[in-house]
């Protein structure tokens, strides 16, 4: 294992589009939501702790969840968790983790990656890893996973990437965010386009080079803590200043602007496991009516191509749904049909709004 690379995982989110089953105290990222026992956090660890040493993976997430990272990865020193006092999306984040490493390792190279997404082929997932590290440690590239996309989905963001590359290294031409139906189908058929799925390997000297060319507010604030990191008085230096970082993805801060990213096209299962409906993409179905159940007993009829979950101690007596979603959870109960399932987060936006905060 080369001592020069890290991994930082993401797990600070709240996962909106999950919910009732991911809540502001609990999200998907420390549920085990795929029914084997452990959690998405737990399974992106043990991914990459078969090429990365414990000692040099790292977990971002909020303040709040500081607890539930010691006690799902006990193996990770406290030391290796980042606490972000605000959610400030990803690029404050990231701008931490390269400012804290490479104090540490000026040669350090970095792996982001989310903390709740589902890999089906690991080995693949890792020899790709391993391949893009290899790359960015000779070379001053922002490099980026790209999903081959299998269909023409509009909840992801896609790449189009240069057809001439070197190996399997691609430039990157543009980023287009959720795209309508049409223009996702036009991007399937182009051939030229995969899906950002927000898993990025640079060297930490590169990304902060970028990050003070594109966002110099950025890159000024953090420099205030030089000297500071790995530190006894890093955390408090965070908890000062970084609210004050500005409210931006990684994606807008630097990728879409920076002249030197680049795209591996890869696949490997891969699911962001951002809805219900991703999840019963991956899940296995129970009946011959092609539904997913997790929990306690369920007795369906005339349903088909249900996701439901409920808990172990009831039962669920259900008739009549086709492609619908059937949560119950605490003190809510959700049922909503698949097709639609992205109005979900602008529901828990309503309830925030209404202040039904225990609702969330």
């Amino acid at each position: 294992m080369n001592n020069h690379n890290y991994v930082f995982i993401m797990a600070g989110g709240v996962g909106s589009r999950f919910w009732p089953k991911s809540r502001n105290n609990y999200p998907k990222q420390f549920i085990d939501i795929l029914g084997i026992g452990k959690s998405l956090l737990q399974l992106t660890y043990e991914r990459f702790n078969k090429i990365i040493p414990s000692e040099n993976i790292y977990v971002v997430t909020n303040t709040a969840y500081k607890g539930l990272i010691q006690e799902q990865l006990p193996q990770v020193a406290a030391d290796n968790i980042l606490c972000e006092p605000s959610r400030n999306n990803t690029a404050p984040g990231i701008a931490y983790a390269a400012f804290k490493i490479q104090a540490k390792d000026p040669i350090a190279s970095m792996v982001i990656a989310p903390s709740d997404h589902f890999i089906l082929r690991e080995e693949i997932f890792l020899n790709k890893i391993q391949q893009a590290l290899n790359v960015v440690a000779e070379q001053d590239i922002l490099l980026t996973l790209g999903i081959t996309p299998t269909r023409p989905d509009t909840g992801y963001g896609y790449i189009k990437f240069a057809e001439n590359g070197t190996g399997d290294i691609h430039k990157v031409v543009k980023f287009t965010e959720k795209p309508v139906l049409a223009k996702a189908l036009e991007f399937l058929n182009s051939g030229d386009y995969v899906w950002n799925a927000g898993i990025f390997i640079w060297k930490a000297q590169s990304i902060l080079n970028a990050i003070q060319q594109l966002t110099p507010e950025l890159h000024d604030l953090f420099s205030k803590g030089t000297g500071v990191y790995n530190t006894p008085r890093e955390q408090g230096f965070i908890d000062q200043y970084y609210p004050q970082s500005p409210n931006i993805s990684i994606d807008y801060a630097v990728m879409e602007k920076a002249e030197n990213v680049y795209t591996m096209p890869v696949e490997f299962g891969w699911s962001d496991l951002g809805t219900w409906a991703s999840l019963f993409m991956v899940a296995d179905k129970q009946d011959e009516s092609n539904n997913v159940f997790s929990g306690g007993e369920g007795q369906l009829e005339e349903t088909s191509d249900c996701i439901i979950h409920i808990p172990k101690d009831k039962l669920a007596v259900i008739r009549g749904l086709k492609d619908f979603i059937v949560v119950d959870d605490g003190n809510v109960l959700l049922i909503y049909p698949k097709t639609a399932e992205q109005e979900i987060k602008r529901v828990t936006e309503q309830l925030r709004i209404q202040n039904k905060i225990s609702h969330l």
